[in-house]
């Protein structure tokens, strides 16, 4: 007997010592879990423990479906992936907020506007989930490619297949999906870094802590700190996309 896990294959079936609050338990379940305690708790706040404790069931439980924490790590950055995909499925982005399905890669003449489309999907879904932004650097050094989950490596097959679909050569083709795989991972770090010492202070200053660094060893760091704070969102995304895109035609 098999039961569906989650990812689109089959595993063994499960045990009684799998039934939790939520009843009982998936691959997909356990990880949605981890995704709601790293978003509350940051990245520190999970264990596999704490996570049996969320889902009602003993932390053995678990390693069925994740083996370990480098298992639930990858996984989350799985499920980053999947709501990129969703996120993608809804449709193009259109002013008078209509969905509808999306066109493939190959069907789309302009790569540029389907790369910023990524882009902008990217950005959204690491908003709702800034604390699994690092995974998604620290992960890929420590995961290799072809271990990596299928929806990650769906992420660089979906530009592949837009880039070749536009008539790039191949050696373009790798330029330009390094160049905007650096771009959007870059973009993302430097958007969602830590740079609050005080989130419930009100005044600017005292918020980013400006009266803990040294104005006589770092004068322009601390002239500019309370601005470097301020995300640039999808418009400096956006800009900083098309100008390491200029020049590439297909």
């Amino acid at each position: 007997m098999t039961q569906e896990d989650g990812s689109g294959r089959d595993g063994p079936a499960r045990r009684a010592g799998d039934r939790g609050r939520y009843g009982r338990l998936s691959r997909e379940l356990v990880l949605l879990a981890a995704l709601e305690v790293v978003d509350r708790d940051g990245l520190t706040g999970l264990s596999m423990r704490r996570l049996g404790a969320e889902l009602g069931v003993e932390a053995m439980a678990l390693y069925r479906y994740a083996p370990g924490k480098d298992a639930l790590l990858d996984g989350l950055v799985e499920m980053f992936c999947l709501q990129v995909d969703r996120e993608l499925a809804q449709g193009p982005d259109r002013p008078d907020g209509e969905g509808g399905r999306a066109s493939g890669p190959a069907d789309g003449a302009d790569w540029r506007a389907g790369l910023h489309r990524i882009a902008r999907a990217t950005h959204g879904v690491a908003l709702r989930h800034p604390h699994v932004v690092p995974l998604l650097a620290t992960r890929l050094l420590a995961t290799p490619l072809a271990r990596r989950p299928l929806p990650v490596l769906r992420s660089d097959e979906r530009v592949l297949e837009l880039l070749h679909a536009a008539g790039f050569g191949e050696p373009d083709v790798i330029r330009v999906h390094r160049r905007f795989t650096a771009w959007l991972l870059g973009f993302l770090l430097v958007e969602l870094r830590a740079m609050d010492d005080d989130p419930g202070e009100p005044d600017p200053a005292f918020r980013v802590g400006l009266h803990r660094i040294p104005a006589g060893e770092l004068p322009r760091l601390r002239a500019t700190a309370v601005r470097l704070a301020d995300r640039g969102g999808p418009g400096e995304l956006a800009a900083g996309l098309d100008a390491l895109l200029r020049g590439y035609a297909a």
